[in-house]
């Protein structure tokens, strides 16, 4: 999954010396085995990442042992490297994160696609950092070296927080930076809202995100027992901060797809994943449409909203024997299952 270097891992491979003179602390977009790479040239990095497949993955794969979180443990680091993730505001938590575990001086350095913000790093860096310089430029991808010039503060979670209103609900969502759909509830979400039958018992909502769909279901059907499963920590800490706000109650967990549920659910409802970093991503919804039938009580229902385009419906049918379209309006479709 995460065998070949990517083009930024390429690049880094060419600063080794300049990298590894202190272990750093790693965090961003991590797609490879960096860590690896980096502890073959000298100390082992400490590694921080908010995607859960991607510690499951290192945890096993490497002996550098990464955390997995919201916000990284508190121990002192001596580096950072910031590998540029898709959201600049997710970039700038980041950073926001990690800096206050540096000393004055320690060094700073943020690398990545030339496509994915990475030259936004000057700019990113101006409230830390002097002078930034641009160390390196290869195969489309870009490094960039600072030094900390001035201790920075801790980070408070709250001031991250963008809350906007679900008044059909009565609701309040509340999200994280690079969590999907961040400040609006998006057209798909709410046609899948808008055909939602009643529900009842235990109920999955798969690729949580902010726990727009869960929150609503709570609201609109309060004896329903859920679970809300993302692969990102902001999205997971997002829902948690939604039920909270809003005085509701779910189990919130970690998984990637259906790897970490456990028993049969009357329903599984999603709005699944479309993009992972600057990729359009398809295999999480294969795999979960493939599977969620074995996760089914008799009776249970897969209910999920897909861009019209995309072949679900053929997946659907391979596992379930049929599939039902309950609502289209040109962009999105509904579709339905029973077990």
């Amino acid at each position: 999954m995460y065998e070949a270097l990517t083009p930024v891992s390429e690049m880094l491979s060419r600063n080794l010396d300049t990298l590894c003179h202190q272990p750093l602390l790693v965090c961003g977009l991590l797609e490879d085995d960096l860590p690896g790479l980096l502890a073959g040239h000298g100390p082992a990095p400490r590694v921080f990442t908010t995607d859960f497949r991607y510690f499951q993955w290192l945890n096993t794969r490497s002996n550098v042992k990464p955390e997995f979180g919201a916000v990284p443990a508190t121990e002192p680091a001596t580096g950072l490297l910031l590998l540029m993730p898709k959201a600049k505001a997710e970039a700038e938590y980041l950073l926001t994160a990690c800096l206050p575990l540096l000393a004055p001086g320690a060094p700073v350095f943020i690398a990545g696609d030339n496509k994915g913000g990475v030259k936004a790093a000057p700019k990113l860096l101006a409230p830390y950092c002097g002078h930034v310089n641009k160390l390196d430029s290869a195969r489309r991808a870009s490094l960039y070296q600072a030094e900390l010039s001035r201790p920075a503060s801790p980070l408070k979670s709250s001031d991250w927080v963008i809350r906007y209103p679900l008044a059909e609900e009565q609701l309040t969502i509340c999200t994280l930076p690079g969590v999907f759909s961040a400040d609006h509830l998006d057209a798909g979400t709410r046609l899948l809202l808008n055909n939602t039958d009643k529900l009842h018992g235990r109920v999955l909502d798969f690729g949580c995100g902010a726990g727009v769909i869960g929150a609503s279901l709570l609201k609109r059907h309060p004896g329903i027992e859920l679970e809300q499963i993302d692969i990102n920590a902001l999205a997971l800490e997002a829902s948690r901060i939604t039920l909270a706000e809003n005085g509701l109650q779910a189990s919130v967990y970690a998984s990637d797809g259906l790897n970490e549920v456990q028993g049969r659910f009357d329903c599984i409802i999603s709005n699944p994943p479309f993009h992972a970093g600057l990729k359009t991503f398809y295999s999480t919804t294969e795999t979960l449409l493939s599977e969620a039938k074995g996760y089914l009580k008799p009776g249970g229902s897969l209910l999920l909203v897909a861009n019209a385009f995309l072949p679900y419906p053929e997946l659907i049918e391979q596992s379930f024997g049929h599939c039902d379209t309950l609502a289209a309006n040109g962009r999105f479709k509904i579709y339905r299952a029973q077990a």
